[in-house]
Order: structure tokens, then C-alpha cells, then sequence
């Protein structure tokens, strides 16, 4: 089974950019899609964007459109958010998730997950 490790985030004023990483140890990297949740404080776990097994497909939360990118390297195992022009509101510790085939936006649709990073951004 995959093992997830998130790193990258940290503190950052509004307007401000950031990039994720997610790098995966054991199993077949390049069989699982990949996802980023975010969980804010007295909130429940909420989808920020998809990616299919060979990077071709993705999808975003309405909230992140235009903003974040989601990418993925398979031959480094690693899975990456680009979040741009940062929101107080995009405030939350964000998390990496993998399943098998097919992209899905429900927390509960993923089998693996990482520890989360804290991504906090001041006004």
C-alpha cells in the first residue's frame, strides 16, 4: 500500500504563492489518483483538486479554479499543488489522498492519506 508524506506549507500573506508536494513511498505510484483536501479549523474535510493516474485529467474546487494547480511527476512519485494568489480563507491544513483508478472529489472515495501540512495565510 501507498505511504503519503506532504510538505511545503507554511506562512504567507495574502496574495502570496506556495507549492505543495505529496511524495509517495511503496506501491505503484503511477496506479492511484491522486487528490488534495483541505481541512480548516471547526470545518469539515473539503475537496481542492484531482488528478488521473497519467496527469491527463484534473478537476478543482469552484473555490480554487484559476488559482491552484495540481501536477504530478510519476517517475518521482510525487504529487504537487501550486497555490497562487493566496486568500485568508485558503487557511487549513491540506492533505494528499490516493485510490485506485478514477477520480473521485469525496474524502471518503480515498483509501490512503497523508498527515497533512498547515497552509496559513495572513491578511
Amino acid at each position: 500500500q501507498v505511504q503519503l508524506e506532504e510538505s511545503g506549507g507554511g506562512l504567507v500573506q495574502a496574495e502570496g504563492s506556495l507549492r505543495l508536494s505529496c511524495t509517495a513511498s511503496r506501491g505503484t505510484f503511477s496506479t492511484y489518483a491522486l487528490a488534495w483536501f483541505r481541512q480548516a479549523p471547526g470545518k469539515e474535510r473539503e475537496f481542492v483538486g484531482v488528478i488521473s493516474r497519467s496527469g491527463s485529467t484534473t478537476d478543482y474546487a469552484d473555490s480554487v479554479k484559476g488559482r491552484f494547480t495540481i501536477s504530478r511527476d510519476n517517475a518521482k512519485r510525487t504529487l504537487y499543488l501550486q497555490m497562487n494568489s493566496l486568500k485568508p480563507e485558503d487557511t487549513a491544513v491540506y492533505y494528499c489522498a490516493a485510490r485506485g483508478p478514477g477520480v473521485a472529489n469525496r474524502p471518503v472515495e480515498y483509501r490512503y492519506w497523508g498527515q497533512g501540512t498547515q497552509v496559513t495565510v495572513s491578511s
